[in-house]
């Protein structure tokens, strides 16, 4: 149980890293990206910018999903790639259909990693809608600038 413990430790502080570092350069890239859909698509810029920002942070989550699924190959628990990204994704997502075990000797990683991916969806449920009342914070911003500039 140890070595669960301190495998999922490291699993964790992995998936914790790439998250953080997805998330960071989303945050340094966002109004980069709004500008290059301003010049293009005014109208939907916001839009636009969100879907980039829910792709990035679906990307760490996939990425998040694959190092937890190659260690369950490295550890023997599964023959093929496809079983160990099934189990990984149905773990991680906290769907858990329960089609594919773990055994006994790994099966506690399995509810790590549920409790993994729980506080990583949320954390990321967060920062979308974080990012989502900034772009539309400005856009109110921007609104009430001009409208009080009118009045003058």
């Amino acid at each position: 149980m140890i070595l669960q413990f301190t495998i999922a430790a490291l699993l964790i502080v992995m998936t914790i890293m790439v998250h953080a570092f997805m998330l960071d350069m989303v945050v340094k890239k966002v109004g980069l990206i709004e500008t290059m859909f301003i010049r293009f698509f005014v109208r939907m810029r916001r839009a636009l910018t969100l879907v980039c920002v829910v792709l990035a942070v679906y990307t760490a989550h996939i990425i998040q999903i694959w190092i937890w699924g190659l260690f369950f190959m490295l550890a023997g628990e599964f023959d093929t790639l496809e079983a160990a990204l099934y189990f990984s994704t149905s773990a991680f997502t906290t769907l858990g259909m329960g089609d594919v075990v773990l055994s006994d000797e790994w099966r506690l990683m399995g509810s790590i990693e549920a409790a993994n991916g729980f506080l990583l969806f949320g954390w990321s449920t967060a920062f979308i809608f974080e990012v989502m009342s900034q772009l539309y914070r400005k856009e109110a911003e921007v609104i009430s600038d001009q409208s009080s500039g009118d009045r003058v």
